[in-house]
C-alpha cells in the first residue's frame, strides 16, 4: 500500500480518469492521499508573444477550478502546473515524495513507437512505483 499516489490527468482526459482514480484508491494505504496533477503545456515563445503575459496564469487558474469542481474530494487533491508533461510530472512527483504514480495509457500507435508516449517515459524515468492503467 502507498501513502501518496499521483494520478496525472491530461487536460482533455478529465472525464476519462475514473478508472485510474479507482486503481489509486485500491492501492492507497489507510490515511494516505491521492493527488491529481494536470500539466498545461507552455506555449512556444514565438506563439506566446501574441498573448497577454498573464495568459498562462489565467489558464492555470481556470483549469484548477474545473479540476476541483469535477474531481476534488476529501481524499483527492488537485493541482495544475505548466511545462513539458513528462518532465513536469516526474519533477513534481520527486518534489512531493510520491511513492506511486498511476498513469493511463492508450494503445500505442506508430508515432508512439518513434517518440514514446508520456506513460512510457514516466515508466522508464520515475523514481517510484508506476502502475499503468490501460
Amino acid at each position: 500500500m502507498y501513502n501518496h499516489i499521483l494520478v496525472p490527468v491530461a487536460p482533455d482526459q478529465i472525464d476519462e480518469c475514473a478508472e485510474s482514480l479507482e486503481a489509486a484508491h485500491r492501492l492507497l494505504a489507510k490515511g494516505g492521499k491521492v493527488s491529481v496533477l494536470s500539466v498545461l503545456e507552455e506555449l512556444p515563445s514565438y506563439v506566446g508573444s501574441y498573448f497577454p503575459k498573464e495568459q498562462i496564469k489565467n489558464s492555470i487558474s481556470e483549469f484548477e477550478n474545473t479540476l476541483k469542481t469535477k474531481l476534488s474530494t476529501d481524499d483527492i487533491d488537485t493541482h495544475v502546473i505548466s511545462g513539458h508533461p513528462t518532465n513536469s510530472i516526474l519533477e513534481w512527483a520527486k518534489k512531493k515524495k510520491i511513492d506511486c504514480i498511476v498513469v493511463s495509457s492508450h494503445r500505442p500507435g506508430f508515432s508512439d513507437l518513434l517518440l514514446g508516449s508520456t506513460a512510457a517515459r514516466i515508466v522508464r524515468h520515475a523514481n517510484c512505483s508506476v502502475v499503468v492503467q490501460r
